[in-house]
């Protein structure tokens, strides 16, 4: 991991021309670190658990699927996950997101918005493009779950999903229902292992399905 002024990453894409991109934009002057670059799967997990960064860039046609996912966070499991991708469709979103990816960009995506996104995701945000957001929220955009959704939370653990699930951070949550923000930390740390995801992007997947968050 890196020290609280640098953001480190490591650059996992079989194409040269985006790895080289990369490194000429989060070069010098910018706050982030390239620790390595990968252009093959086996090498981006076996990268990224070496070097532990606070941001794997991922290509989704690197993974295999999203397999190469859920293998890094087994094995370094502090590390956000963000997929670079032209795939912008349902089935390639969702999985990722089901897979543990705590951000979602298109390759069209801007120089600030990839910066603002590997920024985002080292302070523990879930980062995704605005055309992927879009999406998101027609895919999870279903009718509110019955009450007996999640039976196996408490009625504070299922508080803070809701609060979670309309995308507030924890800081605001705390506020929200006069708690600590370590206690909220607490609840997350117990919500995420009920409900068998790797962090708040899986977590808030399962709570929209169930019909959390509407506001």
């Amino acid at each position: 991991m890196s020290s609280i002024s640098e953001v480190t990453v490591v650059v996992a894409d079989p194409q040269p021309v985006v790895r080289n991109g990369l490194r000429a934009l989060l070069g010098s002057g910018t706050g982030v670190r390239i620790a390595a670059e990968a252009d093959t799967r086996r090498d981006a997990v076996r990268l990224a658990s070496a070097h532990r960064p606070d941001v794997l860039i991922l290509d989704l046609d690197l993974c295999g699927g999203t397999e190469a996912i859920a293998e890094v966070l087994q094995r370094a499991p502090g590390v956000a996950v963000l997929i670079f991708t032209t795939r912008d469709d349902d089935a390639s979103v969702l999985a990722a997101m089901r897979a543990g990816a705590s951000g979602y960009l298109l390759k069209s995506t801007g120089d600030e918005g990839i910066l603002r996104a590997v920024r985002g995701l080292a302070a523990g945000e879930a980062v995704f493009g605005s055309v992927i957001a879009r999406r998101l929220t027609g895919l999870l955009a279903v009718p509110p779950a019955p009450e007996e959704a999640f039976p196996g939370l408490t009625a504070r653990e299922r508080q803070v999903l809701d609060l979670v699930a309309t995308g507030l951070r924890n800081a605001a949550i705390a506020t929200r229902l006069q708690l600590s923000p370590k206690t909220v930390s607490n609840h997350l740390s117990v919500i995420f292992g009920k409900l068998r995801v790797d962090g708040r992007p899986g977590a808030i997947v399962l709570a929209r399905e169930a019909g959390l968050g509407r506001r």
